[in-house]
């Protein structure tokens, strides 16, 4: 395996990405019922410090993620540009010298807990997804709402892709953020409103 040097806390970045998309119709051609819905996607690519190997623990890549997580909420701050978040999501591309198993060391509660934080607070679990794939590899993400993962409203997802990540020895990992719900939701359900006043959540 080939080492690389440390740049962030332990971990070797070699490329910061982010992006925004912004929906202002619906495919009919409808305007937005309100405000556009907005996503940011804030991703890097890291070097997978087990490609290649087999190991029997991946905890020094969840304890790193940590501080991942600080700097991804960080980004996803600053490209909501004072808007507030409501739904979120993310995932990984595991390079094809690695294992499923090293892009989800990278996910777990230890990383998203900060980008909560970052949120103002977030009471629902990320929905995630993953593979392994080679530079280009599409992924579709997941979203749900922050506060409460049953609220049908804000189910819905953005497509990624990376020309150029990952090597075969990097993991893509990737977070989104969405400023609303789909527009125009007609699938009925809980508001995100209705839980809010319901459960006082933030």
């Amino acid at each position: 395996m080939v080492s690389r040097p440390a740049n962030f806390n332990g971990l070797h970045i070699r490329k910061w990405y982010s992006f925004e998309e912004e929906t202002l119709a619906l495919e009919s051609g409808r305007l937005a019922d309100g405000d556009p819905v907005v996503k940011i996607v804030v991703a890097a690519a890291i070097h997978n410090p087990y490609a290649g190997t087999w190991t029997d623990s991946v905890d020094d890549v969840i304890r790193e993620s940590a501080a991942l997580g600080v700097e991804f909420g960080k980004r996803l701050v600053e490209g909501l540009k004072g808007r507030k978040a409501e739904s979120y999501g993310k995932a990984c591309i595991v390079g094809v010298n690695g294992e499923y198993e090293h892009g989800n060391a990278f996910l777990t509660t230890d990383f998203a807990n900060p980008i909560r934080d970052a949120l103002g607070g977030a009471l629902a679990w990320v929905p995630s997804t993953g593979k392994r794939g080679g530079p280009g590899t599409e992924i579709d993400i997941p979203l749900a709402h922050k506060d409460a993962l049953y609220v049908r409203s804000h189910y819905h997802t953005v497509s990624v892709n990376f020309p150029d990540a990952p090597s075969p020895d990097e993991v893509l990992i990737a977070m989104v953020v969405a400023t609303r719900g789909r527009l125009y939701p007609r699938v009925g359900g809980i508001k995100a409103s209705e839980i809010k006043a319901k459960d006082g959540l933030r």
